[in-house]
């Protein structure tokens, strides 16, 4: 069916977008721990995997998250 195509389609989008926020908010944390430690080297690292790092894993269980339903009715 179309729907379940455009369902995994959103889905890989939404896992892409969380990802690339990972990686922003680990070079923001290197660039604040350079700028902390009076560095003026690039903060950025090619080879750095935000996931490896449990300050910015996300939670567990996020797989399964599902976002609210709000059926005919509500208000939200």
């Amino acid at each position: 069916m179309v729907t379940t195509f455009l369902k995994r389609q959103k889905e890989m989008k939404r896992k892409d977008k969380q990802r690339e926020k990972a990686e922003r908010r680990a070079q923001k944390k290197l660039a604040d721990r350079a700028r902390a430690e009076g560095g003026d080297q690039s903060p950025v690292d090619a080879n750095l995997d935000p996931m490896s790092d449990p300050d910015l894993a996300p939670a567990p269980g996020w797989e399964t998250e599902q976002e609210p339903f709000f059926g005919p009715g509500t208000r939200h």
